[in-house]
């Protein structure tokens, strides 16, 4: 089981239907999946409430019980969890850092989002985990997805995929689906199912680095 940490300490960057999204797209790629939700707005308990489709399971947690919940399900047959931490700093926040594979970073192009994640990436580098940034909630066309990236590519690993800022992934956030279900053929299905391929991909190079730190021990 590898664990995928959705983190970032700016309200509204979409991190939670990013990983609701994500999650629904690891199942149809055939994956096993546990959420473990650590913001207290609960969106994705509420969307789990309107789901009807089977799965991903959906847990609230919170700092004190993610050691010991983590424990439990490394010993299950998930092939990931993901964790998703609310937009303040907080000892959870920490915790759900320390348990990661990898960090994913959502970050809108905007000044104030690019400010915004250096607290977070400060604890990445201080905890040693992997991570990569995503440019969510983006317009279209603008320069700002240009100027991001580059900024962001300096700082650390980014996907060749953005998320667009589309309909789709509200409407199927309020129908209890990933955006995958609510309308497959759609741009912003195809922009999830890019960026799944991407991260599983990298969680793959992130478990081959760990076999080898092993044999090498």
């Amino acid at each position: 089981m590898q664990a995928i940490t959705f983190v970032t300490q700016k309200g509204g960057s979409g991190k939670s239907t990013l990983c609701i999204s994500l999650a629904v797209a690891a199942r149809e790629a055939g994956l096993s999946v546990c959420i473990l939700e650590m913001d207290r707005q609960a969106t994705i308990s509420d969307w789990a409430d309107h789901r009807t489709a089977d799965g991903p399971e959906v847990a609230q947690i919170d700092a004190t019980q993610i050691d010991g919940v983590m424990a439990r399900l490394r010993e299950t047959a998930y092939d990931f969890v993901f964790i998703d931490t609310p937009g303040v700093d907080s000892p959870g926040t920490l915790s759900a850092i320390r348990a990661a594979d990898l960090c994913l970073v959502p970050c809108r192009p905007t000044p104030a989002d690019l400010r915004a994640f250096k607290p977070t990436l400060a604890a990445i580098y201080r905890l040693e985990k992997a991570f990569a940034f995503v440019l969510n909630q983006t317009p279209a066309r603008s320069y700002r997805i240009r100027d991001a990236s580059d900024g962001l590519s300096v700082l650390g690993v980014l996907p060749d995929v953005t998320i667009v800022s589309r309909t789709d992934h509200q409407d199927a956030i309020g129908f209890g689906q990933g955006v995958t279900e609510f309308n497959p053929k759609g741009q912003a299905a195809a922009e999830v199912r890019g960026l799944w391929r991407w991260i599983e991909r990298r969680m793959r190079e992130i478990a081959d680095i760990g076999a080898g730190h092993v044999a090498a021990a």
